[in-house]
C-alpha cells in the first residue's frame, strides 16, 4: 500500500466490534514500533499489551473517570497497549537537558505512531490515549513507581468502516520555505 494512502487510512477508532484480535497481528505492529527511530538510539520504550479481557476492563476504566469521560470507549476495546518511557541513555539524557527537549517523549510518539500505522495496514483500528489514570495503571499492570507512563493505544477491529475525509489544514497554511514568515 502506498505511504500517502496508509496515512489516510490510519484513523482514531472508538467502536470495536467484539471479536479478538491475533496475537500475530499484535506483534507485528510492536515489531513495527521497536524499528522506530529514537534519540541516540535509546529506544527508550516498553509496550504492555493487556489482552486478558478482564485486565481490559480494569485498565481501560484507568483512562477515564466521572468526570473526563471521552475515553469511556475504550471498553469496547478487545486489547489495550500501554507505552511505558524507559529512561534514556546518557547522551540522549544530555541533549534533552542541553535543548530542554523530552526526546524520550518524541521517540515514544513515533514508535506508538508505527505501531498504528501497522495496525491500519492489518485491518485494525487503533486510538491513541493521552488521558490516563497513572496511579490506577500502575496498580493494575504492576508498573514500577520509577516508570514513566506515557500513552495507551486501543485496539481491536473497527465496528464502522466508514471511511471520513479528515479535516487538515492546507498545506500552504503549515508551510513556509526558508523562513518562518512567507
Amino acid at each position: 500500500m502506498p505511504f500517502l494512502e496508509l496515512v489516510n487510512l490510519r484513523r482514531s477508532v472508538r467502536e470495536y466490534l467484539d471479536s479478538p484480535v491475533e496475537k500475530e497481528k499484535i506483534e507485528q505492529c510492536l515489531d513495527a514500533a521497536r524499528l522506530a527511530p529514537s534519540a541516540c538510539n535509546a529506544q527508550p520504550w516498553r509496550f504492555i499489551v493487556v489482552d486478558d479481557p478482564d485486565m481490559v476492563t480494569k485498565t481501560a476504566q484507568a483512562t477515564f473517570d466521572s468526570i473526563i469521560r471521552f475515553n469511556k470507549f475504550t471498553l469496547t476495546a478487545p486489547v489495550i497497549v500501554v507505552a511505558c518511557c524507559e529512561p534514556a541513555d546518557l547522551s540522549a539524557k544530555l541533549g534533552a537537558q542541553v535543548r530542554r527537549v523530552p526526546y524520550h517523549f518524541i521517540d515514544l510518539g513515533m514508535a506508538v505512531e508505527h505501531f498504528c500505522l501497522q495496525a491500519a495496514e492489518l485491518g485494525l483500528g487503533t486510538c491513541i490515549l493521552g488521558w490516563l489514570k497513572d496511579n490506577s495503571l500502575r496498580k493494575i499492570l504492576s508498573i514500577p513507581k520509577g516508570k514513566k507512563i506515557g500513552l495507551a493505544i486501543s485496539v481491536g477491529y473497527p465496528k464502522n468502516n466508514n471511511s471520513v475525509p479528515k479535516k487538515r489544514k492546507p498545506l500552504e497554511e503549515i508551510r513556509t520555505y526558508n523562513s518562518y514568515k512567507n
